[in-house]
């Protein structure tokens, strides 16, 4: 029960309201939000990672998955030999990992919490994290490197110095943290949906459990399932759609199949 972070919307006036909400910068005088999002079609999900729902010993499946991914990989699947380029892809591309996708636009968020047409009776959410204030609880060395980059967020450029291997991201704190890295991109479906990843510093740590324990750096908002099709049909006209966020044939068929489907 998360009663106290949720906001629960009525209409899509009050929607757009909670997307955008403390999106004020005082320092600049623009409206630029410390937010990221996720969107999810129940209500109820945790932010369980792939690797997690996959069940069984998942911790040490998680080095020789991303080992053996490497292995029979295209050379030409990741720029450069980071460990952080080849998460990315691998995440990008399937393999289950301990990133979580999110998004920067609060619109593309919506999209894939009303995405599912055969989940229209079930209330959704958009899970909306400050990635910003997320950074006081990372350990120094990464907090400093951030610093010194003059980022709220990690690239693999800025991590691969300080951090090279998942090891090391265990052993900087005894407490879990989270990290918000941008990938690469990889093509235009990384580009399109405005995506970036969290990573938890521990592949068995549940960042909605971790920030349970911390209420100031984040909030839900529910949205009812009778909402669904008028949020969807709204975002289809303002062209928030597969045809744009997955680039190709597959994505144009997603999208005429929904758009021509009758209640």
């Amino acid at each position: 029960m998360r009663m106290d972070n949720d906001i629960l919307v009525k209409s899509w006036e009050e929607l757009q309201n909670a997307l955008f909400h403390d999106s004020w910068d005082d320092k600049i005088n623009r409206y630029r939000s410390s937010y990221v999002y996720r969107g999810m079609w129940n209500k109820d999900f945790e932010l369980s990672t792939s690797l997690i729902r996959l069940g069984g010993d998942y911790p040490k499946l998680e080095p020789h998955l991303l080992r053996n991914f490497r292995k029979y990989a295209h050379r030409d699947a990741a720029p450069g030999n980071s460990l952080w380029n080849w998460l990315a892809v691998a995440q990008h591309h399937g393999l289950p990992t301990r990133l979580l996708d999110w998004t920067y636009s609060p619109f593309v968020a919506l999209h894939f919490a009303t995405n599912n047409l055969l989940n229209y009776d079930t209330d959704a959410v958009i899970w909306c994290v400050n990635y910003v204030k997320s950074n006081a609880h990372l350990p120094p060395v990464l907090k400093d490197a951030i610093s010194a980059e003059g980022s709220n967020v990690f690239t693999p450029e800025v991590l691969e110095p300080v951090c090279s291997s998942l090891k090391e991201l265990t052993a900087f704190q005894e407490e879990d943290y989270v990290l918000f890295l941008e990938p690469p991109s990889l093509d235009g479906r990384i580009v399109h949906q405005f995506a970036l990843f969290s990573m938890m510093s521990s592949a068995t740590a549940l960042l909605s459990d971790w920030l349970e324990e911390r209420p100031d750096l984040y909030f839900r908002i529910i949205i009812p399932a009778r909402l669904k099709w008028e949020i969807r049909d709204k975002l289809d006209q303002a062209n928030i759609t597969e045809r744009v966020l997955f680039p190709g044939l597959n994505g144009l068929s997603e999208w005429l199949r929904r758009h021509y489907t009758t209640i």
